[in-house]
């Protein structure tokens, strides 16, 4: 391992503790190749960069150009660690400053010979630039100058296009050789290689290390061109051309770049075609199944089958192919329990067969069967938002004031929301109170002291139910003096003390995306402000269901009274 760790240290330029990273056991055969493979590479390379800038005549304009090109080498080669110690932000912002000031000078330095060409290579430069504008935007979290993979894809073909512009004015200028022209036309070879390969696929990234290895060393083609570009400004001692032997070797390693991107994305027939994976980022939006086209469900399931999300087992193995994995969603969306769906995932190789498939991951893949039982999983968000709140208006209707007549300085009647069977109460508490989860874990605590179901806890208090209920209709009130008791039509009637520390008492309502709450927003009934209260609660059970009213006045007695029974 410490042979493989120097061999890391001489070829990629990061210190020995990245190499455990990558491979902890040591490196596989075919890495350690492409290592020793690419070390020589590099060096020839480097040998190229460190060459001693022609002697001659430079003006201003030109010696600028020559010090910040040599500014971007010395930028390329500080071994990427140490500017990984910078702000990300900070890093776009000088790459943006530093290729703005090169562009505009290449604009005036380079001798075009023709207007249009002139204005055409001024155009890709500043596509190129508002790709690092953008970049500097993301960056800083601010809004970019577009979104998505079409937008990416232009503006790094729009770089694209500004290194080939740049080529054929050099070429036009006269001043640069033919060997500094195809570095020039290599490094567009590079970049014709990362982006199928990177950007539309993923593959330089997710795949073998070797592939990484070899990337690296390739890129600094492009620098090879840029510090070629830098030496050779001088108008005078225009240097040779180079030989015809190596011209044509320069002309077979052009086509080899050009044509290794088509190779390398051909596969044979059986390895799996992935479209999406569990380390995806779109896996992690969720979108519903009205909210997708048709061309994007397929995408949808393929995403929760092999989702990783919560550290779960995937549904299906990496080692199946889309198409594979949708014909079995297919099966599955036709069994008739969750057995038969066991043996589909097994005879699938799946990590987790016993678990089933949810209907809310087969809508995706079966909509028509899905939907004929479970219609609501084909709706989108805005349509289960508005589903949501007529179901929490129509039940919030179904709840009356049970102390019509009695009007409080603030009042309201909603629909409390229960987890069912998980959920022993709701709280009336103070939630601008520093120890307001702490008191609300002892009021918890203490809610099955006594028959009584309030547990009692400072400036929290827990209100248990009586029946197995997912839901109760809540009707809360504040006086600022006490009430008469009226306890008669209640099963229970009980008064405990409550404290405000900030002047807030209230209940929780319903969050956004929530499932628990009140349905309606709730008072604050601490109508005196910060103080010590008293909370009477009235429970009883009828045929409409639990029914409880709460009652809040202010008080000074810690007493805990038992109304009725």
């Amino acid at each position: 391992m410490i042979g493989d760790a120097w061999l890391w240290v001489a070829v990629e330029w990061s210190p020995p503790a990245y190499a455990e990273f990558y491979a902890r056991d040591g490196f596989d055969t075919p890495t350690a190749v492409a290592l020793l493979v690419a070390a020589l590479v590099k060096a020839a390379l480097l040998w190229l960069i460190l060459r001693a800038p022609a002697p001659g005549p430079l003006d201003r304009r030109a010696k600028a150009l020559r010090r910040l090109l040599y500014l971007a080498v010395v930028y390329t080669l500080v071994p990427w660690y140490p500017i990984a110690l910078l702000p990300d932000a900070v890093d776009a912002a000088f790459q943006l400053a530093l290729w703005t000031a090169i562009d505009v000078l290449y604009l005036l330095v380079i001798r075009w010979r023709s207007r249009m060409l002139r204005a055409a290579a001024g155009a890709m430069f500043a596509v190129e630039l508002v790709g690092m504008a953008n970049e500097l935007l993301d960056e800083l979290d601010l809004p970019e100058l577009g979104s998505g993979g079409i937008v990416e894809l232009g503006l790094i073909l729009g770089g694209l296009a500004a290194t080939i512009i740049t080529v054929v004015g050099q070429r036009r200028d006269g001043r640069w050789s033919r060997g500094t022209q195809a570095a020039g036309w290599l490094s567009v070879g590079v970049y014709a290689l990362v982006i199928p390969l990177n950007v539309l696929f993923g593959r330089i990234s997710s795949g073998h290390l070797a592939m990484l290895v070899m990337m690296d060393a390739v890129g600094l083609v492009s620098t090879v061109w840029i510090a070629a570009t830098a030496r050779e400004l001088p108008a005078e001692g225009h240097p040779a051309d180079l030989p015809p032997a190596r011209r044509r070797m320069i002309r077979v390693a052009v086509a080899a770049v050009a044509v290794l991107p088509i190779t390398a994305l051909i596969h044979p027939e059986q390895t799996p075609h992935l479209t999406y994976t569990g380390w995806s980022m779109d896996c992690y939006d969720g979108p519903s199944f009205g909210d997708l086209k048709p061309a994007e469900r397929h995408a949808a399931f393929l995403c929760r089958a092999r989702s990783t999300e919560g550290g779960v087992p995937p549904m299906f193995p990496d080692s199946l192919s889309d198409q594979e994995i949708l014909a079995y969603g297919r099966a599955l969306c036709r069994t008739k329990d969750r057995d038969e769906q066991e043996a589909i995932l097994t005879r699938a190789g799946s990590a987790r067969p016993a678990w089933g498939a949810d209907p809310w991951d087969l809508v995706y893949v079966c909509p028509e069967i899905v939907g004929a039982t479970r219609p609501e999983l084909l709706r989108s968000t805005t349509e289960t938002e508005a589903a949501n709140a007529a179901y929490i208006a129509e039940e919030n209707a179904k709840c009356r004031d049970p102390w019509p007549r009695t009007k409080g300085v603030v009042q309201a009647t909603a629909k409390y929301f229960l987890f069912a069977d998980g959920d022993p109460g709701y709280l009336v508490h103070d939630p601008e109170d520093e120890a307001a989860d702490e008191a609300a874990e002892q009021a918890m605590d203490k809610v099955y002291d006594d028959s009584t179901l309030i547990g009692v806890a400072s400036g929290a208090v827990l209100i248990g139910h009586f029946e197995d209920v997912v839901d109760l209709c809540l009707t809360v009130k504040a006086f600022r003096t006490p009430p008469p008791q009226r306890t008669a039509g209640w099963e229970q009637v009980n008064e405990v003390s409550i404290v405000s520390r900030s002047g807030q008492l209230t209940v929780p309502e319903m969050g956004e995306g929530g499932d628990v709450g009140a349905g309606a927003p709730m008072p604050n009934l601490a109508i005196t402000g910060k103080g010590r209260y008293r909370l009477r609660v009235y429970v009883r059970v009828n045929d409409a269901g639990e029914e409880h009213l709460v009652v809040v006045f202010p008080g000074a007695s810690r007493k805990r009274l038992k109304l009725k029974p």
